[in-house]
């Protein structure tokens, strides 16, 4: 089978990688996705072992048109028996880029009316569209003239992760966190710290990352258990396959947040996730803080002046250069921001630098190297 793995603009290689980890074949980088071929088993695996995934779609149909219209005519074509029944319930979620369309609900409606006319010409009888809680979702994707039409097996998108009943103003999204942790150079054996933590999702995420516990563990459902074909043994087998990887902690992980009611939250989400052995969060100011460690690694989502109205974000963000520049000689630091112009007031030369997106902000993740005394020496 062919799927499609939706993920955040600029991790579509990180993902690309964890799927070829998994055994998938055919693997190909997309914008904000990556297509991949391979068995049921390799989308069971893929929804409960992907980090950087969004969602995983299962593709059963594509085609060509000419005119709206010819969305209806092909899906007549489709044997949708083989993927719900009259008594199921489904939606659509249509996603547009064709001038043949002005309104991307007009797709979905023909492509509805070809799945109840298809049903009711072969049975008398026709599935009822649920918006709420559908038992099967359909994704219309049409680029200019092609059409892919698959169904959606996570339905929940795969970064709602099920670890995070307590969150700030601007939560990280915690698939963006796990990119941001592949894309470190992080070695998953030095310290790892966290000092403007918020709600816990980085610290949470490194440690999922460093113990290889799966993370569709903490997640009570996905699409494809509605599905007609669905196979519990084979699902149970390869979730049983994916907890035996995981390994013991032999990595410390900290966190830091000014703010008690952040560390409140974050301690919360740490107990859920059943790792409060592994991370420590405390309450500190960024500018007090002293290095545990003579070197170690420091990721950080501070606030964005569109996000976080923080008053001065400029000097907020000199603040920040300044502590990484005296107080962390020996470190890796990496900074993810949509604010490049307090960025320029870190007033240190990063060593790369990528574009990345947290919902619909364009971010740059920067990274800092701190040397001991001068480069040079």
């Amino acid at each position: 089978m062919k799927y499609i793995a939706k993920t955040l603009y600029g991790l579509e290689n990180v993902l690309a990688g964890e799927l070829n980890t998994l055994g998938a074949s055919d693997i190909t980088d997309l914008n904000r996705a990556v297509s991949f071929s391979g068995d049921k088993g390799i989308l069971y695996k893929a929804n409960y072992c992907l980090r950087t995934a969004l969602s995983v779609l299962m593709i059963i149909a594509e085609f060509r048109i000419r005119a709206a219209r010819d969305i209806y005519k092909n899906g007549l074509k489709i044997e949708w028996n083989n993927f719900l029944d009259p008594e199921t319930t489904f939606s659509i979620v249509p996603v547009i880029n064709s001038p043949l369309f002005t309104h991307s609900g007009y797709a979905g409606l023909v492509l509805k009316d070809a799945i109840a006319d298809w049903f009711r010409n072969k049975t008398a009888r026709r599935p009822s569209v649920d918006s709420k809680d559908p038992g099967i979702v359909f994704n219309l994707h049409i680029s200019n003239e092609l059409v892919t039409i698959s169904i959606d097996s996570s339905v929940i998108p795969l970064y709602k992760r099920g670890y995070r009943k307590e969150q700030g103003a601007a939560p990280l999204n915690e698939v963006l966190a796990a990119g941001i942790i592949s894309l470190s150079g992080w070695n998953k054996t030095s310290l790892l710290l966290d000092p403007m933590c918020g709600s816990g999702t980085i610290p949470i995420e490194a440690a999922i990352f460093a113990l290889g516990i799966p993370p569709g563990r903490y997640r009570q459902f996905f699409g494809f258990q509605r599905w007609k074909d669905y196979d519990k043994d084979l699902f149970e087998r390869i979730r049983m396959e994916s907890e035996s990887n995981v390994v013991a902690p032999g990595v410390k992980i900290l966190g830091s947040d000014i703010s008690e009611k952040a560390v409140t939250q974050a301690q919360a989400n740490i107990g859920l996730a059943g790792l409060s052995n592994l991370i420590s969060v405390s309450r500190q100011d960024f500018r007090e803080l002293k290095p545990p460690e003579d070197n170690g690694f420091i990721l950080m989502n501070p606030p964005y002046g569109q996000r976080i109205k923080t008053p001065e974000i400029e000097d907020f963000y000199g603040m920040i250069g300044s502590a990484l520049k005296h107080s962390f000689p020996g470190y890796e630091a990496l900074i993810i921001t949509s604010d490049r112009e307090a960025l320029k007031h870190v007033g240190l030369k990063p060593s790369e630098k990528r574009i990345l997106f947290n919902g619909s902000l364009e971010c740059l993740l920067v990274k800092y190297k701190m040397y001991p005394g001068s480069k040079k020496k």
